[in-house]
């Protein structure tokens, strides 16, 4: 629908962030969920000179938006709900690969062009069922993606929370009202990574390494017999571990949320 493209946006840079560069990412540098790839074709067209995706601004960020992948994928036109899980996918695979997985799930010709066959089509589908169809497709294609074991959570975290919002909008299309995208901007870029060395759970998980360790010396001080101090020992070892095991879990959970 043509009023949802703002709440739509404000969704998809909930997820996309702000600055990042993360080595794995085969999309390289990106600021609002667009590379500066895109960033540089977009300020070529516009006539001006190119910078850093950093500079980006909200006003380029919109356009960028609407022109790329909104009008791409037919925003406008597409029934309430249903018009944000397939901008979403848009955002985060490409218009093309969006729109040709879609018509697969309409049975018509996939050629990635949205028009008025794929629109017929749709008219005559139940938007939930297609909704939870578009999605359940979408986790295949990542599946298949070579760097799932990297992003894999991410990826999955964000169609789940996509495909409720959808069937959401989709039920009630005035339940999420849209907020300024300046909002948004500032919150993406007033909100640094946490530090790894200052996170409060990395933090937690090393102190209570540390009790462990230190009431394991205090009791082994304590005692005079070999075998029983041999056996606070093993205990000791395995409490560390599993210590250990937990953090290196929580530091996944820990990356995986900055995704």
């Amino acid at each position: 629908m043509r009023e949802n493209i703002s709440i739509a946006l404000r969704h998809v840079l909930q997820h996309e962030g702000g600055y990042v560069n993360h080595p794995k990412d085969p999309g390289g540098a990106t600021n609002m969920g667009v590379t500066q790839r895109v960033y540089d074709a977009f300020r070529d067209r516009e006539g001006q000179p190119r910078r850093s995706v950093r500079a980006i601004t909200a006003d380029e960020v919109s356009e960028i938006y609407k022109r790329q992948y909104w009008d791409a994928i037919r925003g406008d036109d597409l029934p309430s709900g249903l018009d944000y899980a397939l901008f979403d996918y848009a955002v985060n695979s490409g218009p093309r690969r969006a729109a040709q997985d879609i018509q697969r799930e309409l049975g018509v010709t996939a050629d990635g062009i949205i028009g008025q066959v794929t629109l017929a089509a749709i008219a005559k589908e139940d938007v939930y069922s297609l909704i939870e169809r578009l999605c359940a497709r979408r986790m295949r294609f990542l599946r298949g993606l070579r760097h799932w074991n990297t992003f894999g959570k991410g990826w999955t975290r964000r169609v789940t929370e996509v495909q409720e919002i959808a069937l959401s909008m989709a039920t009630d299309p005035e339940s999420t009202n849209a907020v300024p995208l300046m909002a948004v901007e500032a919150k993406a870029q007033d909100a640094p990574r946490e530090n790894i060395a200052q996170s409060a759970t990395v933090q937690a998980t090393v102190i209570d390494v540390a009790a462990k360790a230190g009431a394991g010396v205090a009791a082994l001080s304590a005692l005079d017999d070999r075998w029983v101090q041999l056996a606070v020992i093993g205990l000791l070892a395995v409490a560390v571990i599993a210590s250990l095991v937990i953090f290196r879990e929580r530091l996944r959970a820990w990356a995986d949320g900055w995704r």
